[in-house]
Order: C-alpha cells, then structure tokens, then sequence
C-alpha cells in the first residue's frame, strides 16, 4: 500500500522545509580593492571634462553678489580676455592628484559599503535607501581627503592680482605658508563644511539607482544606462547641495587675515543672506548645473565600465 506522500494525497500536511542560515560571503581582497582603482580612472576624467566649469562656478559663489562679475558668460570672457584660456585651468594641479585620489576614496569606500551591505554578494540587490546610505558613508569618508585639496583649489583659484603680487606662485608654495602659518592642522580649514556639503551624496547615489531603475525598463544598453543616469543623478545632487557648497567655498577661500571674517559656517549663512538674499546662495550654480551633467556621466560611466571589466576577471 501506497503512503500519502507516495500517492500525493491531498489530505497530506506539507512539509517544511528546515530554516537554512544567511549565508555571508567574505570578499576577496581583490574585489575590495576595485573600486579604489576604478575611481581613479573616474577622476582623472572627471578633472578633464569639469575643472574649467569648476574655476567659473567658485569665482563666481566667492566674489559675492556685488563681485566683478555680472554673471558666468561674463566671468568666462573676462577670465579668457585678462588671463587667457589657460586660467580655466588654474588650480588643476592639486585636483589632478587630488580628485583622482578623492575618487578612490569615495567610490572605494561606496563599492564597500554596498559589499557590506550584500553580505558579500554582489548579486544581492539593494535598495535606494541602501545605495543612498552607502553615499552619505562614502561622502563623509572622502571629505577629509577633500578639505585639503579644494582649499588649496580654492586659494589658487581666486587669485586675481598679476603673478608678481599674487599671494601664492603654486599649489605647493601655497600648502608651505599655509602649513607654516597654521600648522599641518590648516590644510582641514573648512572640513564642517565639506562634511556637510558631501552627506548630500545620499541624493547622488540613491537618485542613480532610481534613475538607473527607470532606465532599464528601455532595454538600453549598460554604458547608456550609466551615462545618463550618472548626469541625471549629478544634476539632482547639484539641485539639493548647492547652498551647502556656496557657504563651504566662501568661508574656505577668505583671506587669511585675523580675525576671520567668517569665524564659522553659521556665519557665513547668516551674512549671506542678510546682504545678499537667498538668491546669492546659487549664484555660480548655471555653470556648476551645466558642468554636471556630462563631468559626473562621464566620470560614472568610466567608473563603472571599468568595475565590470575587473568583476569579468574574477
């Protein structure tokens, strides 16, 4: 005689089935390290399609709204006609190391974080609200590699007087009277204000996964995908962190006189819109907006062509 469960009968009680224990995966040290190297690649082109965007976007936020400029179309032909084309690029130095090594930072940093969150497993999806986590983390971790480079960005950068009465010949006589002034500790002026303006990479990340959600639903390709998604979501974060960076820049690049005229960032909010207004906290903002777009997609697109290449080989 046949059983219940030999027959199927459907009377039978299912069985169930043991509860298994969450496996976690231990990544190698190879796959932790991708990130690292592909952020250098994102921001050497990163530095490459964005920084003369950049110069224009911090002359203007740091001159203020009664600066020497009417708008970014007349900083562009006043910097081109007093400076030359090369002047776009002052200040590059510093990003040329620096954003190449911020953005193994930062995208070291989200691609663990993300590792963290899967369990180790890189098939495991996440959600936006993860993807946005991993950025706030990413973006608080990098600030104290950025501080140092975008104020010595900065001070260059504001310089307007000829060469023979500029305040500093380079990024390393810069770094020299600051150190020596200040102390080692004087590179990190502003690090508050870079925190807070980079925990926006929450927007960042997450609106890239939100982005990149809608886009699939195209049956694009992958390198469409990222590239688009990477500007829409670098146009979103600007939207949202543009008075953060405002406030940074101005208390980062004032003259190093005592007492500050910025003591610290609360002041800076209050004297801006006291005698500027609210709408002086995006000014610089069309160039940063225009810039945004096709700097981060590039940036990301490069970042993530290059993950998938590394990932291939393990």
């Amino acid at each position: 005689m046949s059983s219940a469960y030999d027959s199927g009968c459907s009377n039978s009680e299912p069985v169930a089935e043991p509860l298994r224990p969450k496996v976690t995966r231990t990544p190698s040290t190879t796959e932790r390290l991708h990130g690292f190297i592909a952020g250098v690649a994102s921001g050497i082109t990163k530095l490459a399609v964005g920084h003369p965007f950049d110069t224009i976007k911090v002359r203007l936020q740091t001159e203020g709204g009664f600066g020497r400029f009417s708008g970014p179309f007349d900083c562009i032909r006043s910097t081109i006609r007093n400076e030359g084309v090369a002047a776009l690029y002052k200040g590059a130095t510093p990003p040329l190391v620096g954003w190449a090594v911020m953005d193994s930072v930062q995208l070291g940093t989200l691609s663990n974080i993300r590792l963290y969150l899967q369990n180790g497993d890189r098939k495991q999806k996440l959600s936006v609200f993860q993807h946005g986590l991993a950025g706030i983390g990413a973006g608080l971790t990098v600030s104290f590699v950025a501080t140092p480079v975008e104020l010595i960005k900065m001070k260059l950068q504001v310089q307007y007087a000829d060469k023979a009465t500029r305040l500093y010949t380079g990024p390393i006589d810069c770094i020299k009277k600051i150190v020596h002034k200040h102390s080692i500790f004087g590179l990190w002026h502003g690090l508050l204000g870079t925190m807070v303006f980079r925990s926006f990479f929450w927007s960042m990340w997450g609106g890239y996964e939100l982005y990149s959600i809608q886009l699939r639903k195209f049956d694009l390709p992958a390198s469409t995908i990222n590239f688009v998604a990477g500007g829409l979501a670098a146009s979103t974060f600007w939207i949202l962190a543009f008075p953060a960076d405002v406030v940074k820049n101005r208390y980062m690049s004032q003259p190093d006189t005592q007492p500050l005229r910025y003591p610290n960032l609360r002041s800076v909010y209050k004297d801006i819109y006291r005698k500027e207004g609210v709408r002086s906290f995006f000014r610089g903002f069309l160039p940063a907006f225009i810039r945004a777009f096709p700097t981060n997609a590039s940036a990301i697109l490069v970042f993530e062509t290059a993950m998938r290449l590394m990932h291939e080989q393990v």
